[in-house]
């Protein structure tokens, strides 16, 4: 199974241009990365487990399916939120999980500051939500949490990522499934991804508002 997976379809793509772009206000922002991760979720489940089961629709019985186990979630703070809702309207019974790991805009190495996990993960598949794949850091350094706390399977969802990332992903952990909407050039001196999206937890979240917002 390959183990970078990056979405092709034209119309993902146009919902990403809008995303990317700077004039687009926080609330578009915050619908944008819902819809982009919807997909992302759609193309990352497609083998799940499942199991057969009969159900009865208004015609006749029949055979369906369901899922063995539920899948868990896991938001990187601040910018996995903005993923987390889309997450839990697919998985409404899902556990949830939080790793609060920010970048040293100095050093650019990841710092741990929070984690809320759940008890066992070794069953079940565990999806680590961060919109962004820049320097890889804080995604080695998320995962490399997650197999501490027993993860097995675990996938990356982000929407963008850089060639840098995903190799420093890549060499830290050769099982992990990393699923992007897009793999952009590469990083600036600064660690952004370029074309990139800018800082995506400032545009969800922003600090300072935003001009003439309503």
């Amino acid at each position: 199974m390959p183990q970078l997976h990056v979405c092709e379809h034209p119309l993902i793509h146009a919902l990403l241009d809008e995303l990317r772009d700077v004039d687009t206000r926080p609330s578009r922002v915050r619908m944008l990365v819902g819809q982009l991760a919807f997909y992302l979720i759609l193309e990352a489940t497609h083998d799940l487990p499942v199991r057969k089961k009969r159900i009865r629709t208004p015609v006749a019985d029949t055979e369906g399916v369901e899922l063995e186990t539920c899948p868990v979630g896991v938001p990187v703070l601040r910018a996995g939120l903005g993923m987390l809702p889309t997450f839990l309207q697919v998985f409404p019974n899902a556990q949830v999980g939080f790793l609060g790991i920010h970048r040293n805009e100095e050093t650019l190495e990841p710092v741990a500051y929070y984690e809320r996990l759940p008890q066992d993960l070794r069953s079940r598949w565990t999806f680590l939500l961060d919109p962004m794949l820049a320097t890889g850091g804080t995604a080695a350094a998320s995962i490399q949490l997650l197999r501490e706390h027993g993860a097995e399977k675990i996938a990356l969802l982000s929407l963008v990522g850089a060639p840098e990332g995903v190799e420093k992903v890549q060499r830290a952990d050769g099982a992990v499934q990393i699923y992007l909407v897009a793999l952009d050039e590469r990083l600036n001196d600064k660690g952004y991804i370029v074309p990139g999206l800018g800082d995506a937890g400032d545009r969800l979240f922003p600090v300072n508002g935003w001009p003439e917002a309503v």
